[in-house]
């Protein structure tokens, strides 16, 4: 797959949109934490071996399912970079309300969700860098961006484990302040998001039109094996039908607009990168809504035959 100058483009971003990045990720990394109980990580004691399975799924699987499909395919490095970038986030709550629309195991994917969240203060940004040195191009690439790992490490980390650690002080101190400070938070995040993506893609619609073509079934394929993961590692841990539904979201459902701030922030803007994690951002939500009408339809399908089987 051949993009001509792909990985030259650069997303145009100001220094008041860097600091605005800025708060929006310390923004909703407190707002995760809000919702971080420490009810939520009970499943590690009571089912160690399914819970923290569930979680290698995301920060292990994922990441080496995304580096074979990146040998396969071989994209540009700055679109290998980006997908390297999504893998290496952690779930989100988005993967908690899909599960419960599929009937999955809510429980345990807030469980796998809340794990992943804490451990993606330093799970991420080491993540990124690990997987993109392990592939030339990407590696390269990182290097011509002159990125010392160092500082990257350290200013990501303060970024992302500050809030959260501020975020979970404060649900368990004051619970009921926290969830009516989250119930502010998180539309306004999103909100947030919402605006800084708008801003994006008119000031860089040129980069959309450029590249559109290419991400677009790098996305889709890409998301759709991330959920096939998540389905295959369910059944290797021989999980029941509700848990199987909730590893299938979580490793198929990632924080893509974590991946975007950081990439817009700490990476120069990288086009490709940015326009692949930000169609990811879109398509995952298709995908999973889409994912969700199967899972019910299977559902009255099971009910309809059990119906005709009874006497």
């Amino acid at each position: 797959m051949a993009a001509p100058d792909i990985d030259a483009l650069r997303v145009i971003v100001d220094d008041q949109t860097r600091l605005a990045m800025a708060f929006i990720l310390v923004g909703m990394m407190f707002t995760v934490a809000l919702a971080l109980r420490i009810e939520d990580f009970r499943g590690v004691r009571e089912q160690p071996v399914r819970v923290i399975g569930g979680v290698l799924a995301q920060v292990l699987g994922l990441p080496l399912l995304t580096l074979a499909l990146i040998l396969l395919i071989k994209p540009p490095a700055s679109v290998a970079l980006g997908m390297f970038v999504v893998a290496s986030c952690p779930g989100g709550n988005v993967s908690n309300l899909l599960t419960h629309f599929a009937r999955g195991d809510t429980a345990y994917s807030v469980s796998l969700t809340a794990i992943s969240s804490v451990t993606a203060a330093l799970a991420t940004p080491v993540s990124i860098l690990f997987w993109s040195s392990v592939y030339g191009p990407t590696a390269d690439l990182v290097g011509q961006l002159d990125i010392d790992p160092m500082p990257f490490v350290t200013q990501t980390v303060g970024l992302l484990a500050v809030p959260l650690a501020a975020g979970m002080a404060v649900t368990a101190r004051w619970p009921r302040t926290a969830a009516r400070i989250r119930a502010v938070l998180m539309p306004a995040s999103l909100i947030g998001i919402a605006i800084l993506i708008l801003v994006g893609t008119v000031q860089n619609w040129h980069i959309i039109l450029a590249v559109g073509a290419l991400i677009i079934p790098i996305a889709v394929i890409h998301n759709a094996a991330a959920f096939g993961l998540g389905s295959l590692w369910s059944r290797a841990l021989r999980l029941d039908v509700a848990r199987r539904r909730s590893l299938t979201f979580e490793v198929g459902i990632q924080n893509s607009g974590l991946g975007l701030l950081i990439l817009l922030s700490q990476f120069d803007g990288l086009g490709g990168a940015a326009a692949i994690t930000g169609m990811w951002s879109i398509w995952h939500l298709v995908a999973g809504s889409a994912l969700i009408g199967l899972f019910r339809a299977l559902d009255w399908l099971k009910i309809g035959a059990e119906t005709k089987a009874a006497p």
